[in-house]
Formats: C-alpha cells, structure tokens, sequence
C-alpha cells in the first residue's frame, strides 16, 4: 500500500511540473483563442459575406441551397437532402482562417528572425576588442620582442 501511495504521489508531481509547464498553458490559451477566433469568423462569412453574395445571384440564401434526392429505398421517408450551401460557406471560412493564419505565422517568423539578428550584432558586440585592449595587445608583443632579443 505505501509503495502504491508513493507511486501516485510521484505521479502527481510529475503530472504537475507537466501542467504548470508553459507550453501546455500556451496550447490552452491557443484554443481558447482559436475556438472564439473560429466563431467570429463563421458569424463574418454566414452573416455579412455570404448574404451579398446570395443578393447578387438573386436572393438566394446559401443556408438553404440544398439538394434533394428522393429516397428510392425507402419510398415513404423524406427525401435525402445535400445541403451545399452550408458547405460553400465552410469553405470561404476555412480560406479566412487560412489567410489570417498565413500572415499570423509571417509575421511570428520575422519576429523571430529580428530577434535572432538582433541576438548576434550583440554576440558580435561582445566579440570586438576595444582599441584600448588592442594597443595593449600590440605593448606585450613588443615587450615580448624586445626581451626575447635581450636573452
């Protein structure tokens, strides 16, 4: 029973040091984010772009573009009903999130990218010799000299 207490306890440290690890809160915030991101894009496309679209093809309403097969098995169910107007309205939505997802990532990479370039001109910075510390260099290699011709 103790080993088994001491096991579980070990378990829940280390589920612990995983949860708290930032990685995971990032990914929770990241669907967090996402999952409202997802919303206001689908209200966009079912409730402002798609409307003009339906007025330009003669008020039609994506919502209820469908098509109908009648049910040959079963001759006294409903008809089966394909509704690609829901489907095109998903697709301009998966475009949306891929546009903006495109540029989020652009722009996550040329940040990344300043940052690295901007990490090496100070790495370059702490290479540099002064002029102080050169001169002094140049003083040792001639005392150096000068006493390796005394000897």
């Amino acid at each position: 029973m103790a080993r088994f207490c001491r096991c579980c306890r070990n378990f829940c440290h280390d589920f612990k040091a995983f949860a708290v690890r930032g990685n995971v809160v990032d990914l929770a915030i990241g669907i967090i984010i996402g999952t409202a991101f997802t919303n206001v894009v689908q209200s966009l496309v079912n409730d402002i772009i798609t409307p003009p679209f339906g007025l330009l093809l003669g008020g039609v309403d994506f919502v209820n573009l469908t098509i109908k097969i009648k049910n040959f098995v079963y001759q006294d169910q409903p008809p089966v009903v394909i509704r690609y107007g829901k489907f095109i309205q998903t697709i301009i939505s998966l475009l949306i999130m891929a546009f903006v997802l495109f540029f989020v990532i652009k722009g996550i990479t040329k940040l990344r990218e300043l940052t690295a370039r901007k990490q090496q001109k100070e790495e370059n910075k702490k290479i540099e010799i002064s002029e102080e510390v050169k001169v002094l260099c140049q003083i040792r290699d001639l005392l150096a000299k000068q006493s390796s011709t005394e000897g």
